[in-house]
């Protein structure tokens, strides 16, 4: 099996008792590589600990979260530029994007800070991974000048219906971030993928949210992808090898072999 979780927070408070066999459980399931997204300036030392500690399997992206976009979104955003600018061990800018779910108090400023991360995405030719919570038309919105650009990478934690995946899709460079949403009863995502090709997708876990059923409640973590896979072979009629293996190689499309880190 290879299997590559695209998208995990396993740096996270929450697995400071047992990282070690995190990662075991993580490799016994068939994850050969994991990527890990930056939240903003407090993350980013526990994150790159995490990725030097286990060079190789574990990547570091870097970003400003939309919900960490406050009154120092400006001091943050300085980080971010700072750390593109002197360091290559980054493999994303991620995540980024627009969160309107919690609150829309720093709107104007969520969609600047979006919009520039786009910039040294592209300046930098480094894929770019999406946080979009209700904010799907501003988004799209903020991304449109860029529809023709060489700008690629990941929707993260897609969930929404046939028509929204047709317009994210329309930006042919990006890929649709999968996880274990689409395993809950109620999910719009198994019958929204009968209409999206298995190449547009990748997998990942966001652990340690957004745990899959069996153990839907609890702390997720990257080896619970596997369930994530299972359902998606269920969805696609194929074989859980058949779609670890094509959704791994769409993340090479996107993110290319991993850059030498240390």
């Amino acid at each position: 099996m290879n299997l590559i979780d695209t998208h995990s927070h396993i740096y996270s408070e929450e697995f400071d008792d047992d990282l070690p066999e995190v990662i075991e459980r993580a490799r016994l399931a068939g994850v050969t590589r994991i990527y890990l997204p930056n939240v903003d300036s407090t993350t980013l030392e526990r994150m790159l600990r995490v990725c030097r500690d286990y060079k190789g399997y574990c990547y570091p992206m870097i970003g400003l979260h939309p919900t960490s976009v406050n009154e120092n979104y400006e001091k943050e955003l300085a980080i971010v530029e700072q750390q593109l600018a002197a360091s290559d061990e980054y493999v994303a800018v991620g995540e980024v994007g627009i969160d309107l779910y919690w609150d829309k108090t720093f709107l104007k400023e969520q969609i600047y800070a979006f919009d520039l991360q786009i910039q040294w995405a592209l300046k930098y030719d480094l894929p770019l991974v999406i946080h979009s919570r209700d904010a799907f038309e501003q988004i799209n919105e903020v991304m449109r000048p860029y529809k023709d650009s060489s700008l690629r990478g990941i929707f993260h934690s897609f969930t929404g219906t046939v028509k929204e995946a047709e317009l994210l899709l329309e930006y042919d460079k990006f890929l649709l971030g999968i996880n274990g949403v689409v395993t809950f009863k109620n999910s719009v995502l198994p019958e929204t993928l009968k209409s999206v090709s298995l190449e547009r997708i990748v997998l990942e876990t966001d652990a340690p949210y957004l745990t899959p059923v069996p153990y839907r409640g609890k702390r997720n973590e990257s080896a619970h992808l596997k369930y994530t896979l299972m359902k998606v072979a269920d969805i696609y009629m194929q074989s859980p090898e058949f779609i670890a293996e094509q959704t791994s190689a769409n993340v090479l499309k996107v993110f290319g072999l991993p850059r030498k880190q240390g």
